[in-house]
C-alpha cells in the first residue's frame, strides 16, 4: 500500500499529512480544483489529479489507481461526497480515512461548561445540527461491510503551523483576529466551555498510523489536553499585548462565524479522551500546550 489520494491537498489537515506520508516515501496524489496550486504541489513532490470531489467519473478513475484514499477535504457535513467515495470503493478492500469533527459533542451550551468526557464508546445523541455529521459518520463506518477498510478520524481543536500550502487552521486565527478586530481576548457567554485540541502534526501522525494499523470500522477521536475559551481569550490578550479579555454575547459569534461556527465552533464544548488511539495504534502526541502556539 504505497499509493495514497487526498482530498483537501491543498488544505491544512490534507497537506500535513501529504508532507507525513512523502516523508515516509509514500506516492502521495492529489485531486485539485485550482490550477494555480498546481506547480505548487509539484514542487513538494506530491502529484496531482484535476477535478471535483463531485465528478464520480473523476473520482472513480482516481481511487482505481491508488491504494488508499483520505478525505480530508471540508466536506464532515458532505454526504454525496462520502456517499461518492464508498461506491467507488466497494468490494475493493482498499483503504478509506474519512475525516469529521468535534463539533459533534457539541450542547449549544452557550459558554457555559460541561466537562463529559467522551469517548468512542459512548454512543451519541447529537443535537439536530450536528445529526446529519454523525449519520455519515456511521455510515462510513458501516462500509468496512462492503469490504472497504474505512476508518474515521475525529479532530478537536487544532493547532500550529501547517506543512503544506495551507499555514493556518481555523478556529484559533478566527479568534485571534476577532480579539484583535475588538481590541481584547474575545470569549463568548461565560467562556467556561471547554474544547479538546491537538497539534497538527500529532493529528497528521495519527493519519498515518491509521493507515497503517487500524482495522476496519474503527472510530477515532483526536485530542492531546484542553482548554476554556476563556483561558485561550486571556492568553490571547497578554501575547497580543491587547486589553484584557473580555465576554461577547454569543449572538455576535454567531452573527461573526454563522449558526455553526457561533453556536458550536466557539460556545459549545467538545471534549473527548483519545486512548484508543494511543493503546491500539501507538500514538504518542508530543504537544500539549495550545498556549503556546498562540
Amino acid at each position: 500500500m504505497k499509493n495514497i489520494l487526498i482530498t483537501g491537498i491543498t488544505g491544512y489537515i490534507g497537506g500535513t499529512v501529504a508532507k507525513k506520508l512523502l516523508e515516509k516515501n509514500y506516492t502521495v496524489t492529489g485531486l485539485v480544483r485550482n490550477d494555480t496550486q498546481i506547480k505548487e504541489l509539484e514542487s513538494l513532490g506530491i502529484r496531482w489529479i484535476k477535478g471535483s470531489i463531485h465528478d464520480e467519473d473523476i473520482l472513480k478513475s482516481a481511487i482505481a489507481d491508488t491504494d488508499a484514499i483520505i478525505h480530508t477535504a471540508d466536506s464532515a457535513d458532505d454526504a454525496y461526497a462520502a456517499d461518492s467515495i464508498i461506491s467507488a470503493l466497494e468490494g475493493s478492500s482498499k483503504t478509506f480515512i474519512f475525516t469529521s469533527g468535534s463539533a459533534i459533542f457539541g450542547g449549544k451550551e452557550n459558554g457555559e461548561k460541561n466537562d463529559f468526557v467522551y469517548t468512542e464508546d459512548i454512543p451519541l445523541n447529537p443535537r439536530l445540527e450536528m445529526a446529519s455529521r454523525v449519520l455519515i459518520n456511521q455510515h462510513v463506518l458501516q462500509s468496512a461491510r462492503k469490504n472497504i477498510r474505512s476508518i474515521v478520524i475525529v479532530p478537536t481543536m487544532v493547532y500550529g503551523t501547517g506543512l503544506g500550502l495551507k499555514k493556518d487552521s481555523i478556529q484559533l486565527p478566527a479568534l485571534i483576529n476577532f480579539s484583535k478586530e475588538k481590541g481584547f481576548g474575545t470569549y463568548f457567554g461565560k467562556g467556561e466551555n471547554i474544547w479538546s485540541n491537538l497539534h497538527i502534526e500529532d493529528l497528521a501522525n495519527l493519519y498515518v498510523l491509521a493507515l497503517e494499523k487500524a482495522k476496519a470500522g474503527s472510530l477515532y477521536y483526536a485530542e492531546n489536553g484542553s482548554s476554556n475559551l476563556k483561558n485561550l481569550a486571556e492568553n490571547i490578550s497578554a501575547k497580543y499585548d491587547l486589553r484584557p479579555a473580555q465576554s461577547v454575547s454569543v449572538q455576535e459569534a454567531v452573527n461573526k462565524f454563522g449558526p455553526a461556527g457561533g453556536y458550536f465552533g466557539f460556545s459549545s464544548n467538545s471534549l473527548c479522551n483519545a486512548d484508543k488511539a494511543r493503546t491500539e495504534l501507538g500514538w504518542k502526541p508530543q504537544n500539549h500546550a495550545i498556549e503556546a502556539f498562540i
